[in-house]
C-alpha cells in the first residue's frame, strides 16, 4: 500500500461520526450499482445473443411450429419469449374457431389477428419492463450520491470550523485535516455516481434497441399470420 492510499484511510478512520456513516451510505450505494451493472450486462449479452439465434432459426425455417419448439429452448431471448406467448394465443384461437365448425369469415379472421396483436403487444411490454428492470435505480444513485456527499462535506466542515473555534487558532496545520476529512465525502460521492451514470446511459441505450426489435418482429410476426393462417380461412 502507498502513501496515499494510507493516508486516505487515515482520513476516514479519523472521520466523524456523521461523515463515516455518510461514507457507509455511499459505499452501499457502490456496492449495489455495481451489482446491479454486472447483472444486468449478463442478462443483456444473453438476450442479444439469443434473440440473433432465434430470429435467424425462425426466418430460415419458415414454420411457426418449429419456431415455437426453438423458442421454448431459449430462456434469455426476449424476442422468442414474447413469440411464445403470441403463437400460444394464435393456437387458442385456431381450436377455438375449429371447434365451431371453422368459421372461415374475413371479420372472425380479422378479430383473431387482433386478439394475437394485442398479446403480443402486452408479451413485448413485459419483455421490456423486465430488460429495464433496477435501470432506474442507477439514474437514482448517480442523482443522489453526489448530494450525500456534498452533505458529508459539508457536516465535516462545520465540525471542523467548530473544532478551530474550540482552539482558537486557525493556522493551515490546524484547518487542513478537518477539511481534508470531509472532501473525502464528496470524493465518494462522485466515484459513486460516475460509474452508475454511465451504466445508466448504455443500458437503456439497450433497452430501447432491444424494444425497436421487439416491435420489429411483432409486425413482421403480425403480417405473417394475418397473410398464412387467417386470410386462408377467407377462402
Amino acid at each position: 500500500m502507498n502513501v496515499s492510499d494510507t493516508e486516505v484511510l487515515k482520513l476516514i478512520l479519523h472521520a466523524g461520526l456523521m461523515v463515516r456513516l455518510i461514507l457507509l451510505i455511499l459505499f452501499g450505494l457502490s456496492v449495489v450499482c455495481w451489482a446491479i451493472i454486472f447483472t444486468k450486462s449478463v442478462q443483456l449479452r444473453r438476450a442479444r445473443r439469443e434473440n440473433t439465434v432465434f430470429v435467424d432459426f425462425f426466418w430460415r425455417s419458415g414454420d411457426l411450429s418449429k419456431a415455437f419448439a426453438r423458442a421454448k429452448q431459449l430462456n434469455n431471448s426476449s424476442i422468442a419469449r414474447a413469440y411464445r406467448v403470441a403463437y400460444l394465443e394464435m393456437s387458442k384461437l385456431t381450436k377455438t374457431a375449429d371447434a365451431h365448425g371453422g368459421d372461415g369469415s374475413a371479420s372472425a379472421a380479422f378479430r383473431s389477428g387482433a386478439n394475437v396483436e394485442r398479446a403480443l403487444r402486452r408479451a413485448n411490454q413485459t419483455e421490456v419492463t423486465r430488460i429495464s428492470q433496477w435501470v432506474p435505480f442507477l439514474a437514482t444513485i448517480g442523482n443522489t450520491s453526489p448530494f450525500i456527499g456534498l452533505f458529508g462535506t459539508v457536516w465535516g466542515i462545520m465540525s471542523a470550523f467548530q473544532g478551530i473555534g474550540q482552539m482558537g487558532t486557525a493556522t493551515l496545520a490546524v484547518v487542513a485535516p478537518g477539511i481534508s476529512e470531509a472532501l473525502i465525502a464528496t470524493a465518494a460521492g462522485l466515484a459513486a455516481a460516475i460509474p452508475a451514470v454511465i451504466a445508466y446511459n448504455y443500458f437503456m441505450s439497450s433497452v430501447r434497441l432491444a424494444d425497436s426489435q421487439l416491435r420489429n418482429f411483432a409486425d413482421d410476426f403480425i403480417n405473417i399470420v394475418e397473410r398464412e393462417i387467417f386470410t386462408k380461412k377467407e377462402g
